[in-house]
């Protein structure tokens, strides 16, 4: 399995790179699925689902739910779902400003991103930009590919505690983004507007707003002896979006009605139209039930079903062991790990825990289960707000990583394919639960 493991690792990380931004993530999945022979349904028309039919839908271009229809729909829900969003920095409205002579960017902190991993690198733009022509707005992407932009460090002579305190920067006066000198006669939000517009091939005066944030410059790699591990940004948790989206892609015999339902903000609280906690998902079942005639069925069919909430797992680091409960220290290429948390931060149960294992088991993939220290904070996903919304059993899984939150995390190179394996299994699994 060394080339299949090495293959799958590639085409994650090309994915990755072609996804700056939740909107570019959604194109990615979107490109996918049309060359899949997908249909893509419009929430504003009406809905013709058929058994055996491959559909999908996207709500505000950075959230996507795709499903596959089996001979037997009321078999129940097979849901994969994920999150579209990573944290980071993203730009004000009125971003730019004169800083010392200098063009810079003002930006917003988006989730809980390890702030100093952003400094000293080569950062591009990447979002979504509101363009009107003759009176209609358009949404543009954007990644301008090339570093724009930098958040230089102060020299260690300025700064000599820098090694004993850490790197931290005041989130209002110490984040702007450098992008270039100003002359006195340049005007900094012409300037910036200009740069837009030429990227967009459109007039500064048709840019009417924007949804920018900051995306790393540098491309995914190997690293290790023998390519052991992975480098990227947005491993957490675009490597779940992968994983789900391959994993529906190649099912071959769906039982019951097989879906990827991937969420943008859940790295802010998943409180949004379009988000986790919203109605994008609970619309689209109940849509979806109605289409094929199964509406009196919905219900049961969620007591049948099973939701997979994959998001990746925090991995043993061999540099801050005291992070870790070293009973449930999980390892990179050590498999899917299956998330448990009392509180209801993963909504994993001993049923689901059992079922999870059972699938690992009969693809001969091993799998791991985590569980966080008592005296640390634990994070959270959007399983339990999935399975209070669904009333749908849930279960808390994904891959291993070290330096979650950093522009540069880190994840092994074996764990993808493994977890795709898994979910495969998962669409075509025929437990009756």
């Amino acid at each position: 399995m060394a080339e299949e493991w090495k293959r799958t690792s590639e085409e994650l990380l090309a994915f990755i790179g072609e996804s700056p931004s939740p909107w570019h993530a959604v194109e990615s999945c979107r490109s996918r699925l049309e060359a899949s022979g997908f249909r893509e349904l419009n929430e504003r028309d009406s809905w013709q689902v058929a058994p055996g039919g491959s559909y999908y839908i996207v709500r505000d271009g950075s959230s996507i739910i795709a499903f596959k229809v089996g001979d037997r729909p009321e078999a129940g829900w097979r849901i994969i779902g994920a999150h579209t969003d990573s944290p980071g920095l993203r730009l004000k409205p009125n971003a730019a400003q004169r800083r010392a002579d200098t063009l810079c960017l003002g930006v917003e902190i988006y989730g809980g991103p390890i702030i100093a991993s952003f400094a000293d690198r080569d950062l591009r733009l990447a979002g979504r930009v509101w363009v009107e022509n003759q009176g209609a707005l358009t949404p543009r992407l954007l990644d301008t590919e090339r570093p724009w932009a930098r958040l230089p460090t102060p020299a260690i002579h300025l700064n000599r505690e820098v090694n004993e305190q850490g790197l931290r920067f005041d989130p209002q006066e110490e984040l702007y983004l450098v992008v270039r000198p100003l002359r006195d006669d340049e005007d900094p939000d012409a300037v910036f507007r200009g740069m837009l517009a030429a990227e967009l091939d459109v007039s500064p005066e048709a840019i009417r707003s924007w949804e920018l944030g900051v995306a790393d410059s540098q491309p995914g790699s190997f690293f290790g002896d023998g390519d052991a591990y992975l480098a990227s940004s947005q491993l957490d948790n675009l490597a779940s979006c992968h994983a789900g989206l391959t994993a529906l892609l190649e099912a071959e015999e769906v039982e019951g009605i097989a879906v990827c339902a991937f969420f943008d903000h859940e790295e802010i609280g998943s409180q949004s139209y379009k988000g986790a906690d919203g109605r994008f998902l609970p619309d689209t079942l109940e849509r979806v039930a109605a289409a094929l005639d199964l509406q009196h069925e919905e219900a049961r069919m969620r007591a049948r079903g099973w939701l997979l909430s994959a998001d990746m797992s925090h991995a043993y680091h061999p540099n801050f062991m005291r992070y870790y409960d070293e009973a449930h220290a999980v390892r990179l290429n050590g498999g899917p790990v299956i998330k448990i948390n009392v509180k209801q931060r993963y909504a994993t149960d001993g049923y689901g825990e059992a079922y999870f294992s059972a699938l690992c088991r009969a693809e001969g993939v091993p799998y791991q289960v985590y569980s966080h220290r008592n005296n640390l904070p634990c994070g959270s996903t959007i399983g339990p707000i999935s399975a209070s919304r669904l009333g749908i059993r849930t279960v808390d899984i994904g891959n291993p990583m070290w330096s979650m939150h950093s522009l540069r995390e880190s994840a092994g190179a074996k764990d993808h394919e493994m977890m795709i394996r898994v979910l495969r299994r998962f669409y075509s699994d025929r437990n009756k639960a």
